[in-house]
């Protein structure tokens, strides 16, 4: 049996985090801290600072502190949005995917997180 906290089938990459940019019910879910999404901090191997564009900004320590309830208050019902979440590296995100999956949510990693996305300067970023 495949523990879907760790489950690889539960990642997705660059390609389609692009694609899906913008449709509706997607969500991307930045965890990282309020000074890595609005760009103010970043480490020091990224070209650069930033966030993915139109990214909704949950940081993992509130996350964790959340009921399935305020949950979905945040981020809107479980049955009408899929999340893909990512951080700097993908560790954070996994741990978040993990536990919106746990609160019913259709919820994927993007492993490659903000490390692989500010590498790509065909790839838009936002920041304040």
């Amino acid at each position: 049996m495949t523990d879907p906290a760790t489950d690889s089938a539960t990642d997705v990459g660059t390609e389609e985090v692009v694609r899906r940019l913008g449709e509706d019910g997607f969500v991307v879910l930045d965890v990282r801290s309020p000074g890595e999404y609005t760009g103010m901090s970043a480490a020091p191997c990224d070209p650069r600072s930033g966030r993915i564009p139109g990214a909704v900004h949950l940081d993992l320590q509130e996350l964790m502190g959340l009921t399935a309830e305020e949950i979905g208050e945040r981020l809107g019902p479980a049955a009408e949005v899929e999340l893909v979440t990512y951080c700097h590296s993908g560790q954070r995100s996994e741990l978040a995917a993990a536990i919106l999956r746990a609160a019913g949510y259709r919820a994927s990693n993007y492993r490659g997180s903000w490390h692989e996305w500010s590498r790509d300067e065909s790839l838009a970023a936002e920041t304040g």
